[in-house]
């Protein structure tokens, strides 16, 4: 298991950023939807905790089999997605996310937001984090894929009119008033030999993108989400998660009719059974070819089916 504390600083406060939390994570959602890939709201809806109190349970299905490496996608089905489930008790939410093909695959994210500058050593209550394990993100200079980068989300050239803030500079972290900080602990987990090292690395540096990019976008947006209140917020929320559904489901109808069967191209070689049921995958028991039909006679392969 692979755990990073990650900081990542604001000139905003934590009132402020419940609203733009809500409203960045919809926006970027739509943003990052297209050919069939991007995020499904499969589920939106209140919810109560015993300690934390009113807040918002959400179910979603992340699609993106294209984004992952190519050694990574020898042994997923064509259309792979992630479930990621979320509950939201602002100031503090937590997120976990699961594959039903790779049962192995646990990755659980913690996130309190406080009126600090990353200072908090102990926020989540359990004891400091390793100092080795603590990572500082800056919206402003931390680079950013190419792919991902937005003159007009630059932080270096940003003005919000509606705050009279920025834009930032060098040290902002250590001048900016008001600032704050979302402080999220990742722990990642894929306890397969041969691919737990690399799994694991890969998943924390697309979480590391994932945050900066979309921090990022919360400040460069704050015209556009500064003043709402939360009913609105929300009504924005629903009309874009209802966008980007439509989006998903109209761009698999114009790729073509899914394949009948089988139900995903991609195979994994019956070589190694172990390792197989070590990623938690279900092998089938193969009968001795003297008393098999003739198209038994090749090879056979066990298609990569989820669960």
């Amino acid at each position: 298991m692979l755990l990073k504390e990650y900081r990542i600083c604001m000139p905003l406060t934590v009132e402020e950023y419940k609203i733009g939390q809500l409203y960045m994570i919809s926006k970027h959602s739509l943003e990052q939807s297209s050919g069939g890939e991007g995020v499904e709201v499969v589920r939106n809806e209140p919810d109560t905790h015993p300690q934390y109190g009113q807040g918002q349970v959400t179910e979603k299905r992340i699609y993106l089999s294209s984004k992952l490496p190519s050694w990574m996608r020898k042994f997923v089905p064509m259309i792979f997605y992630v479930t990621e489930k979320a509950w939201n008790f602002y100031p503090y939410t937590v997120t976990e996310y699961s594959c039903s093909f790779l049962p192995k695959l646990q990755v659980k994210i913690e996130t309190r937001f406080e009126n600090d500058n990353g200072s908090n050593e102990n926020v989540f209550g359990d004891g400091p984090t390793p100092r080795d394990s603590v990572c500082f993100l800056d919206i402003l200079s931390d680079p950013i894929p190419d792919k991902h980068y937005k003159k007009t989300e630059d932080l270096s050239g940003w003005v919000s009119k509606r705050t009279g803030r920025g834009p930032l500079v060098d040290g902002w972290r250590n001048s900016a008033r008001p600032i704050m900080c979302s402080y999220k602990k990742v722990q990642c987990s894929f306890e397969v030999y041969g691919f737990q090292s690399r799994t694991e690395e890969f998943i924390h540096r697309n979480i590391r993108d994932v945050l900066l990019v979309g921090h990022r976008q919360a400040v460069a947006w704050t015209d556009e989400w500064h003043g709402m209140s939360l009913e609105e917020v929300r009504e924005f929320e629903r009309k874009l998660q209802q966008e980007t559904n439509s989006k998903l489901k109209s761009d698999r109808t114009d790729s073509g009719p899914a394949p009948l069967c089988p139900s995903f191209s991609r195979s994994i070689s019956v070589t190694d059974e172990s390792s197989l049921k070590k990623m938690g995958l279900k092998t089938v028991s193969i009968p001795d070819c003297s008393s098999c039909p003739s198209s038994y006679s090749v090879p056979m392969r066990l298609n990569s089916n989820p669960e």
